[in-house]
């Protein structure tokens, strides 16, 4: 039977389900193998079935030289019907399964020297893949990317006018977001409801602070970042913000905390202005009042997640 309507989800890590919690996971050449014959397997199958994708989940690393995943991605997304592909689940920095032999040891030089170029490979596979969808799945309305945050990622999501829901996870630690770039993101997706956003600050950027717009978006999880504080928020349409401080271990002495604290504004004042909608802050439903005064409810669930003076007077960051 090669009724296309049948095939409407693509799913790459189906095969990894007896390894679930693991990512990365080292097996033997054998098993590797196996497990790469079943993959190319796959994607025949969903091209000589002529599938009609709505969905495509898949955890391959795009920085692997060998094996060329994204090139699988591509072709399959060239040889199957993808205009209504509506929701895409990627993770392009690890593949589920990793065969023994390609972790070997080396100096720490060549070592750091051959993690950069994976993460610059990854990046460039990353955004060539991106083009493509844009292309060829232009009807994406729910995407769950990690994501680099580049000039050109950027402007390559800001095409996918018709999302609803994202989500962007951690790419690299010692990868940046600069304020401008978020503050762009949102603002050029008029049909984005639902952001969730994994942003690790680099301590170099301590201090800065974000303006986040949008007229579309309903609701805002930064709860899993570290370090995103918000000086301005514009989003007349939003309902519900999840937002928590995280103490990562740092040691800062009194006048370099007050020194940085003193740049950000109370999320709370940041709230009453720039959120006319707001109905729940991280799960707590808030008085039709909130925004005359404040209360202890309140304050106790700004206490978890505000970053100001008031809010956090501690040495340990």
């Amino acid at each position: 039977m090669r009724a296309g309507r049948l095939w409407r989800v693509a799913d790459f890590s189906r095969r990894g389900v007896i390894h679930l919690g693991q990512e990365g996971l080292l097996v033997s050449n054998r098993e590797f193998e196996r497990w790469k014959a079943w993959v190319h397997h796959y994607t025949h199958h969903l091209i000589s079935r002529g599938a009609s994708l709505l969905t495509l989940k898949a955890s391959f690393d795009l920085g692997d030289q060998c094996n060329k995943w994204g090139e699988l991605l591509s072709d399959l997304l060239e040889n199957v019907h993808c205009r209504d592909l509506s929701q895409l689940d990627l993770n392009w920095t690890f593949t589920l399964l990793e065969p023994l032999d390609l972790r070997v040891g080396s100096s720490s030089n060549s070592h750091h020297d051959s993690i950069t170029k994976i993460k610059m490979d990854q990046v460039t596979n990353f955004q060539l893949l991106l083009g493509k969808l844009s292309n060829s799945c232009p009807r994406i309305t729910k995407m769950r990317v990690h994501f680099d945050w580049s000039e050109t990622s950027v402007s390559l999501l800001t095409q996918f006018q018709h999302i609803r829901v994202l989500e962007l996870k951690y790419f690299w630690v010692f990868k940046g977001v600069s304020p401008s770039t978020l503050q762009s993101l949102t603002k050029s997706l008029p049909n984005l409801k639902s952001l969730t956003l994994h942003v690790l600050v680099p301590l170099r950027n301590l201090g800065i602070s974000y303006t986040l717009e949008s007229l579309s978006l309903e609701f805002l999880d930064v709860s899993p970042s570290r370090g995103l504080v918000f000086s301005s928020l514009n989003l007349p349409a939003l309902r519900e913000l999840r937002a928590k401080k995280i103490v990562r271990g740092i040691t800062l002495d009194r006048r370099t905390r007050l020194r940085i604290q003193s740049r950000w504004p109370c999320l709370y004042q940041v709230l009453r202005q720039g959120t006319p909608r707001l109905q729940a802050l991280n799960n707590e439903r808030l008085l039709p009042d909130w925004r005359e005064q404040s209360y202890r409810e309140l304050s106790s669930v700004l206490q978890q997640s505000c970053y100001c003076l008031q809010h956090l007077d501690s040495w340990l960051w």
